[in-house]
C-alpha cells in the first residue's frame, strides 16, 4: 500500500481517538457535576445539592403529636396554660434550680436562644421544675436572674409534681424521676422538645430519614461534642426555629 495512504489512515485513527476523548471528558463532567448537583444522591442525604431540610410532625399511632394541655404558675406566680403559648414557636425542658451537672448547661443554651430570637415576640420557652417543692416562685425568679432570663415568654413553671411528672412521660415522653440516688436527688432527660405556634411537637429528621424528635441541650456550641462523642444540636434547632418562625 502506498505510504501517502498510510499516513492519511494514521491521522484519520489520531482524529476519531480524540474526538472520542473529548466525549468522555465530557460525559465524565457532566456526571460529576450531576452528583455534586443533587440529581444523583445515594448516600450523601445532607449534600448542598438535597432538597431544603423540612421540620416534620412527630406522629404517634398515626396522628400528630400535640402539646397536651397544662396549667402551672410560673415566676411570677402568674398562672400559665398551654394556651398562653398559642400562636408561638417554642423550646419545652424539664429541670430543676439545685442541679448540679446538666441542667447549667441547658439553661445557657436556652439564654443562647433567648438572644438569638430576643427581637422575635412569637419565639418563647417553657421550663418546668421537676423539684417543685423546693423550686418555688420566688426561687424560681432568683434562678432567672442568676442566668439572665428576660423573655418575657419564658415562663419558668412549678406546680403539683405528679402533673408535672405526667406531663415530661406522657405529653412529651421525657424522662424524669426523683430519685436519692442521683446527683441532686433528681434525674432527667438533657433533650428539648419544639413546638410550632399551633401547639404541635416537630423535628427535623437525622442523615438516616429518622425524627430526631428532641434536640440535645446539653452541649454548647463551642463545645460542639460532648466527652461521649455526641454532636451539638443547639445549630441546629436555631434553624429549625427560624424556619417555623416564617410559616
Amino acid at each position: 500500500m502506498p505510504t501517502g495512504a498510510n499516513n492519511k489512515r494514521k491521522h484519520t485513527y489520531i482524529w476519531v481517538s480524540a474526538i472520542i476523548l473529548i466525549f468522555g471528558i465530557f460525559a465524565v463532567y457532566e456526571i460529576t457535576k450531576r452528583i455534586k448537583g443533587g440529581t444523583v444522591v445515594e448516600n450523601d442525604r445532607m449534600s448542598n445539592g438535597s432538597k431544603e431540610i423540612e421540620v416534620g410532625f412527630v406522629v404517634n399511632q398515626g396522628e400528630k403529636r400535640r402539646v397536651p394541655d397544662f396549667e402551672f404558675y410560673n415566676q411570677d406566680s402568674t398562672l400559665v396554660t398551654n394556651k398562653d403559648y398559642l400562636g408561638k414557636v417554642y423550646v419545652v425542658e424539664f429541670f430543676f434550680t439545685t442541679c448540679p451537672t446538666i441542667c447549667p448547661i441547658m439553661t445557657k443554651n436556652l439564654v443562647e436562644l433567648q438572644d438569638t430570637f430576643e427581637e422575635d415576640e412569637d419565639f418563647g420557652v417553657a421550663s418546668f421544675t421537676i423539684n417543685p417543692r423546693y423550686d418555688t416562685p420566688t426561687v424560681l425568679t432568683a434562678y432567672a436572674e442568676k442566668y439572665g432570663i428576660t423573655d418575657k415568654d419564658w415562663h419558668l413553671m412549678t406546680g403539683d409534681q405528679e402533673k408535672i411528672y405526667e406531663l415530661a412521660r406522657q405529653g412529651f415522653y421525657i424522662f424524669a424521676n426523683e430519685d436519692q440516688n442521683a446527683p441532686g436527688g433528681f434525674e432527667h432527660s438533657g433533650m428539648f422538645a419544639l413546638v410550632d405556634k399551633n401547639g404541635y411537637i416537630r423535628s427535623r429528621e437525622d442523615e438516616f430519614g429518622n425524627p430526631l424528635i428532641y434536640y440535645r441541650g446539653t452541649i454548647t456550641e463551642e463545645q460542639k461534642v460532648n466527652s461521649e462523642g455526641e454532636s451539638q444540636q443547639i445549630t441546629i434547632l436555631k434553624e429549625d426555629i427560624k424556619k417555623l418562625l416564617a410559616e
